[in-house]
């Protein structure tokens, strides 16, 4: 596993990402939580040009991740050169949690209760057919806040690169699973909730008032937001996705305006909206 991740071909990258949404739109189409009255396709083919954009942004600046990994090697910088020499097992358990935290839960975190950094973010939350096709519709502004945490993470933690592809792939699978559209039997969703996110864990992020909306920032486990207290629950048929701010649908189902809406004036939802 080691080896397959140090140099991971982008090729294999390419066809996990594929290979992920394929898996879960078929999921979607045979065990739907909610019968959406939407095309498809069109809603697919927004979120298709956020990803293609996070693809890009994350491919050019690549080299920044490789060296500061490179660096915390050479330096033997970051919490994983700090500890006694671990097996590689436990290396990757605690690393995947630490860069969980840093590259996923903390930045998250942060784009909501920073303004400035929710203008990008709200995007995601404009969506209001969420669906695994969802789970990378961030504006480029956020996709570049998103991989400067990224680099963070490397650097604090001081993991290896494997580790680092490693994790990006399991962030990625994660998100795609989390998001995506299935009914999941509540029994089993519920227990696999005490390790990682699930689908319904996640969907309550997405109801479109507070204090929902702020709550449930995991990305692949999610035992961060039950130690830090940011956990909620909420019964799934009481879900409305979207975003109180935002609610015309001319402005989450057009690219031009979803591109503009971090450059327009904040607006901020009022008391009665929180309710």
């Amino acid at each position: 596993m080691i080896d397959y991740f140090s140099d991971i071909p982008s090729l294999h990258r390419s066809l996990i990402l594929v290979g992920g949404i394929t898996l879960f739109w078929w999921l979607e189409n045979a065990f739907p939580l909610f019968k959406f009255q939407y095309k498809k396709w069109q809603h697919a083919g927004i979120n298709f040009f956020f990803t293609l954009t996070t693809i890009i942004i994350n491919f050019v600046l690549a080299f920044m991740l490789l060296a500061t990994s490179e660096w915390t090697k050479k330096n033997q910088f970051g919490i994983l050169n700090w500890l006694p020499e671990m097996n590689s097992v436990s290396t990757c358990i605690l690393g995947l949690l630490l860069l969980d935290f840093i590259g996923a839960y903390l930045v998250h975190l942060i784009e909501h209760k920073t303004p400035f950094f929710w203008r990008f973010h709200l995007i995601h939350h404009s969506d209001t057919w969420i669906d695994t096709t969802s789970a990378n519709r961030h504006h480029p502004g956020e996709s570049m806040l998103r991989f400067a945490f990224t680099c963070l993470g490397v650097l604090l933690v001081g993991c290896p690169m494997w580790l680092a592809f490693l994790y990006q792939t399991l962030s990625l699978v994660s998100t795609q699973f989390s998001h995506a559209n299935i009914k999941l039997p509540k029994k089993i969703d519920h227990y696999l909730s005490y390790l990682i996110v699930t689908p319904d864990m996640h969907k309550i992020h997405h109801h479109y008032k507070l204090p929902y909306t702020d709550s449930n920032y995991g990305n692949i486990f999610s035992i961060w937001d039950r130690l830090l207290g940011t956990y909620m629950t909420l019964p799934v048929e009481k879900i409305i996705y979207g975003i109180d701010t935002y609610p015309e649908e001319r402005e989450h189902n057009r690219l031009s305006s979803l591109l503009k809406i971090p450059f327009q004036k904040y607006r901020k939802a009022s008391a009665a909206e929180k309710k």
